[in-house]
């Protein structure tokens, strides 16, 4: 350890938000060159080397094929999915001397699609499952918590080519028990949950998340049948609305003042009424045209939801002009009632209120006594808002929904024809007919697996690293540098384990014990190996850093049982 670079700090640096950044900083294993791009010193490295390694052979048990992309990628093969203007400010892009148009790879659908048609004919040659392990590149808009969202980080991707859904499904299933295996190994607590999709796009997704309290994302989780989702994807089961009749008020739709009320709660505390009362009115435009969502005053609108009911590639909340312009009247005031050549969205909750009150499409007003098909028609009723807390299970609809908290660390997706059939990526079947390869994708953070293994797994004394991806297991500890005895019995177990595996390693330098100690349980080494003063009894003492057990063994036993720990 005396010739080991791992400065380690003994105050938490003030850009730290969570623990495995301020761990990670702390015990000497990544520094900041940038926001969101950090140097990895030989500790931090060797973990991430360990969490490659295992992925590695993983993938490889799987059948899946490595190989190696380009970083620096052609415009052009982004052009043709019309991703390059979709995946908007987070691409990095750039140009060379002669003008032309790259990008710093965040992700590689395009590039293997492109290597795929120009290289596969015959559906003889299918399936094919190619894996790379890299550096990829997202310009994210606030770079923050170390590794976990950085803007240079290190991925597993890989990316499977078919001739049928069928095909499709048993190498999706593959690589699901593949990541199962994978995670497992790492020695990971997490939740298999279906997810939305985003940029990547496709029909199907699910993410793996590594439970942390942490955590930036809820994950939605009924314990009565197993289902679990994350927040953007979690369904909603039958809803009925709480404290209200079923029967719709006899009441006719009547206009009320409202004087510099706009808020859910302004209006609402106004009238002395509920906001699960309230018609939420939210205009938003999309490549198809306007569109009015409506939710229940006290939820909120999922816009993956809404994206995936409505087929398109974007939505987003209009500005005012827009708002002005479709509803005749200023923001804040906007309602289903009288709205004339936009579609109607409503959520299935909106459905069930009997006696709504919503925006009059005029300044200063509301209207109170509506109800739905006979006041207004939505063109589609549907789940679109996002899940709470105790909702019902979509799946099982018998089951209240949980709420916990966690980190994405694996994501697969089917993505179907998504990318081969803009990129006329075809092979020949059977008749001697194109068809385009049906295509899966698979994902792995693996700095930020390593990131999440700390999230899950510290005290206040540092990390404590699952055994499988620490960057040494045992740290074998003198007391005291300068007692030759106790230094030629730490270089006598040294050598002997080393012998067996290089994680280990020999804290020879001339500190105190104590600092050595501190040092241990901040990097987080599994074993402590002290030789000090039990060492005159003929024992050394042996410390687990996850469950704080000590014992005394005798000299004579310490290697064989040090093995049993390697082992």
């Amino acid at each position: 350890m005396s010739r080991l670079l791992a400065p380690t700090l003994r105050e938490d640096p003030g850009e730290a938000e969570v623990p495995s950044h301020r761990l990670m900083l702390r015990a000497g294993m990544i520094r900041k060159l940038a926001a969101g791009v950090y140097s990895f010193l030989p500790l931090g490295l060797r973990v991430i080397h360990k969490v490659s390694n295992i992925i590695r052979e993983e993938m490889d048990r799987s059948g899946a094929q490595e190989v190696f992309l380009p970083t620096l990628l052609p415009a052009e093969l982004w052009q043709e999915t019309g991703r390059w203007n979709i995946y908007g400010k987070e691409l990095f892009r750039i140009k060379d001397r002669h003008e032309r148009d790259f990008c710093l790879g965040p992700t590689h659908e395009e590039i293997i699609t492109d290597l795929v048609r120009n290289n596969l004919r015959s559906y003889k040659q299918l399936p094919l499952n190619l894996y790379q392990i890299q550096t990829k590149f997202r310009d994210e808009v606030r770079p923050r918590f170390g590794l976990m969202r950085g803007r240079e980080f290190m991925m597993k991707d890989s990316y499977s080519f078919h001739d049928s859904e069928a095909s499709l499904d048993k190498e999706y299933k593959n690589m699901f028990d593949t990541y199962c295996r994978i995670f497992d190994r790492i020695g990971l607590q997490y939740k298999v949950v279906e997810a939305d999709s985003g940029a990547i796009g496709g029909g199907f997704s699910q993410e793996f998340m590594v439970l942390a309290d942490t955590g930036e994302e809820e994950i939605f989780y009924c314990e009565s049948c197993g289902y679990a989702a994350s927040r953007e994807s979690a369904g909603v089961g039958k809803y009925k609305v709480t404290g209200q009749g079923v029967s719709r008020t006899e009441h006719k739709m009547q206009e009320t003042l409202t004087p510099d009320k706009k808020t859910i709660d302004e209006v609402s505390g106004f009238l002395k009424i509920s906001p699960e009362q309230m018609i939420k009115t939210l205009i938003y435009e999309t490549e198809k045209g306007p569109v009015a969502a409506l939710v229940r005053g006290d939820h909120d609108l999922n816009e993956a939801k809404l994206k995936k009911l409505l087929g398109v590639e974007e939505v987003r909340l209009a500005d005012e002009k827009v708002i002005e312009k479709v509803t005749k009247s200023p923001v804040g005031f906007a309602g289903p009632v009288g709205l004339k050549n936009i579609r109607i969205i409503a959520d299935t909750a909106v459905a069930l209120i009997p006696d709504g009150v919503t925006g009059a499409n005029k300044k200063d007003h509301h209207l109170i006594h509506v109800v739905i098909e006979r006041d207004y028609k939505p063109e589609l009723t549907a789940d679109i808002r996002l899940a709470i807390s105790q909702d019902l299970c979509p799946k099982c609809e018998g089951g209240h929904m949980n709420v916990t908290r966690g980190i994405e660390v694996g994501h697969i997706f089917k993505l179907g024809t998504k990318y081969s059939a803009k990129m006329k990526a075809n092979y020949l079947d059977e008749n001697n007919t194109e068809k385009p390869y049906i295509m899966g994708c698979y994902g792995i953070g693996v700095g930020r697996t390593a990131a999440a293994a700390i999230e899950q797994c510290n005290d206040k004394d540092g990390i404590i690293w699952p055994a499988a991806i620490a960057p040494f297991v045992i740290d074998i500890i003198p007391a005291n540098t300068e007692e030759k005895e106790q230094m030629e019995l730490a270089e006598k177990i040294y050598s002997e384990l080393t012998k067996l595996t290089p994680d280990i390693i020999l804290d020879d330098r001339p500190e105190r014990i104590g600092v050595k100690l501190k040092d241990a349980d901040l990097i987080g080494f599994p074993v402590k190996v002290i030789i000090g003063k039990a060492l005159k009894d003929g024992k050394i003492e042996i410390k687990l850093r996850k469950t704080g057990e000590t014992k005394l063994t005798p000299v004579g036993n310490a290697i064989e049982e040090l093995a049993g720990y390697v082992r």
